[in-house]
């Protein structure tokens, strides 16, 4: 993987090293092997310090890598709370999807990041986007989810925010059948109330 010093800079959360090189003039959206930026890189090891470096120098939080990542999607998808708020307060695209054509609610959900799932509801993400696999947030957060205690909060969560509780999946299955096929009473509970059928 061709790899270049703010690259590498970014990846260990050198600040200074991310600043001096900037500085020198280096490309802050240049790409990697992967189609990586620096950001990107920073985000995919949490690295908040070179992250909110490079994005407060301007870098661009919507550039996708060769496998349809952004610095914010990514943080979205994996609970990176800090710089998940920082893209999102500098021109995230709200819009933009991985490549299962998902919103960052959408993995958010099934991994069960409440917090970030709070931060993406209130920033204005579609509820009920539906991605590649006829999948909502709310549909991903009961298939893929535990149906522990974060999978309740998330439902919760997604329903407050009104989900539509009877978008079914592809197959036209809707998410009460799938609560009730894995025996998570709780999300159930959530769902009925909620007036699902």
């Amino acid at each position: 993987m061709s790899t270049t010093p703010l690259h590498q800079a970014a990846g260990m959360n050198d600040v200074a090293a991310v600043k001096k090189l900037l500085a020198q003039g280096e490309k802050i959206d240049a790409r990697d092997a992967d189609g990586a930026t620096a950001l990107l890189v920073a985000t995919h090891a949490n690295q908040v310090d070179a992250a909110r470096t490079l994005i407060e120098a301007g870098a661009d939080v919507n550039a996708k890598d060769r496998i349809e990542d952004s610095p914010y999607l990514y943080a979205g998808a994996r609970g990176h709370l800090e710089i998940l708020k920082m893209t999102l307060s500098h021109g995230a695209d709200l819009k933009s999807v991985n490549r299962y054509g998902g919103t960052a609610l959408i993995p958010a959900s099934e991994r069960g990041h409440v917090e970030t799932v709070r931060v993406l509801i209130k920033a204005g993400v579609k509820v009920d986007h539906v991605n590649n696999l006829h999948w909502t947030a709310l549909l991903e957060a009961i298939i893929l989810g535990d149906g522990g205690e974060r999978h309740q909060k998330i439902v919760d969560l997604l329903v407050k925010a009104d989900a539509n509780v009877n978008l079914a999946d592809g197959e036209g299955v809707a998410p009460l059948q799938h609560a009730r096929a894995r025996g998570y009473k709780e999300i159930e509970a959530t769902l009925v109330q909620a007036g699902a059928r």
